[in-house]
């Protein structure tokens, strides 16, 4: 497989399974489940994107057209230290590049672009999104020595 091929089946994974599971959180914590996905087009439309109940192309479009390039980011920079080191076990790569992804997510960016979820979900679920990166990661990386 391809390094390229390698980065989209991560990010694509990584994306589904996060936005998914976000809003099966979002539900579970009484908000509409589109609205964090809503809720990152944020750095475009403002607060009010993360209050938007309904699956339309200015929000959630938006939404998820960055989120994707997020996690297909974060993939890239996941597969670089898997290329560099294919001998060494992934899970400290998966983990430090996802500690990295919400260090830069939540201390670094200025509040416009943070992924906006923390205005629709609890600490806790963003938390376990987080997660579902690490997962992502390592249910798509190959063997090692690979």
């Amino acid at each position: 497989m391809s390094f390229l091929s390698r980065v989209l089946l991560t990010g694509t994974t990584a994306s589904l399974s996060s936005a998914g599971l976000l809003g099966v959180l979002a539900k579970a914590e009484g908000r509409d489940p589109v609205q964090p996905v809503n809720a990152t087009s944020h750095w475009l439309h403002g607060e009010i994107a993360g209050h938007s109940k309904v699956l339309n192309v200015r929000y959630t479009l938006v939404g998820f057209a960055s989120h994707y390039a997020a996690s297909v980011f974060w993939s890239t920079v996941f597969q670089r230290l898997r290329q560099a080191r294919p001998d060494r076990s992934p899970v400290p790569d998966a983990l430090g590049v996802t500690a990295l992804a919400a260090l830069v997510d939540y201390a670094l960016v200025p509040k416009r672009l943070t992924p906006g979820w923390e205005s629709v979900v609890s600490p806790a679920s963003i938390a376990i999104a987080y997660a579902a990166l690490t997962l992502s990661f390592l249910a798509t990386c190959p063997p090692r020595g690979r």
